[in-house]
């Protein structure tokens, strides 16, 4: 039985990645390392809670006591590290948790990982460690250049703390694989959307907002364009990279799905009134409000690597993704509701209060 230990496994594309593993496979353990932070929620995996082969451990990846000691429990073989600080706008806001969370945690699951697998002359058995990473590491594309795409060889060039925080652990677990000979791949993501999302992020807040009928927040001109991947497919990805991917290489993951991010909050209007049969979901909540700072313009991933060397395409067309996304969060407004409250609702007010009150 290959045991994963996967770190942010409640959170977003942790929970998912947990219920895709344990679903397509019988033979594996999944332990699940998550401090619980706000945009993470053990509800995600309620239907797995009582599955003998999955086990949750309630603990910061920052803590290397805690670390090493799940590691000599557990002795997993692969790692799949999703843990993170990942809203740009709070990166902003604190850059030092990012810094801390992002790179000391990254870091000292590392060093557990080395400890725990290291056999000596550089042998690592079978083990792996794969970090999760973003496309944001590579700073920004041009918006008159549609031709352009992020490859695997672009040079990393972050605009943000959140960005320059994972830049930062990209580097550390390519320095352990260059250094230690220690099994790793990283894989850089765009923009994933999907169930158990965290309502900070664009799609999920604008089908929230958009049902209350309340004001639909928008950077800028509304035109900077991100590349969009159904959570579903990612899962696939980083199981191929797992057990395919060749190591010490970098796999981009997207979805070829370039949208501006105004598009996007116009689908979610159209699709919200449609299936609710309600005319007050309408462009008259979209609230242009002011830029985040360092906003890049566009975002834009060729997956030509993984889908040659393992095969893999984004499987789910935008216009069928997002539907079945919308009708997901409409499906689940108790969850909804559950993690709107508290903490994301006065992080809302800090960050749009004032500009939907004066910008409306």
């Amino acid at each position: 039985m290959t045991t994963y230990l996967v770190t942010g496994g409640a959170g977003f594309i942790g929970s998912n990645f947990v219920l895709y593993m344990l679903e397509k496979y019988d033979d594996i353990r999944i332990v699940n390392v998550d401090v619980l932070t706000y945009a993470a929620n053990l509800e995600n995996l309620k239907s797995v809670e009582d599955d003998p082969r999955y086990i949750f451990v309630h603990a910061d990846i920052c803590d290397f006591a805690a670390m090493e000691k799940t590691f000599h429990t557990y002795q997993p073989d692969v790692v799949v590290n999703f843990a993170a600080e990942s809203h740009v706008d709070r990166s902003i806001a604190d850059p030092e948790i990012f810094a801390h969370t992002n790179v000391m945690g990254t870091l000292a699951l590392l060093n557990c990982a080395r400890n725990a697998w290291h056999q000596g002359d550089d042998d690592y058995g079978t083990h792996k460690f794969l970090q999760v990473s973003t496309d944001e590491v590579y700073g920004s594309l041009p918006l008159d250049d549609p031709e352009a795409f992020f490859r695997e060889d672009t040079p990393l060039c972050p605009h943000s703390p959140y960005s320059a925080s994972k830049a930062s652990a990209d580097f550390f677990v390519k320095a352990y694989g260059d250094t230690y000979k220690l099994p790793i791949n990283i894989t850089r993501c765009s923009n994933n959307y999907g169930p158990y999302q965290f309502p900070e992020k664009l799609i999920p807040l604008m089908i929230h907002n958009a049902v209350h009928h309340e004001p639909l927040p928008v950077y800028g001109d509304g035109l900077n364009v991100r590349d969009w991947l159904y959570v579903a497919d990612h899962c696939k990805a980083i199981d191929l990279v797992i057990n395919q991917g060749k190591l010490g290489e970098v796999y981009n993951v997207g979805g070829h799905n370039e949208r501006h991010n105004i598009e996007i909050v116009q689908t979610i209007i159209r699709e919200c009134s449609r299936i609710l049969d309600d005319p007050l979901i309408n462009d008259s909540l979209i609230c242009y409000v002011q830029d985040r700072k360092g906003h890049d313009r566009r975002y834009g991933i060729a997956p030509d690597k993984i889908k040659a060397d393992l095969g893999w395409y984004p499987e789910t067309p935008f216009e069928t993704g997002i539907v079945q996304t919308i009708q997901w969060y409409l499906d689940h407004q108790e969850w909804i509701e559950h993690v709107t409250s508290g903490a994301y609702k006065e992080y809302y007010q800090a960050f749009y209060g004032n500009k939907l009150e004066t910008e409306r």
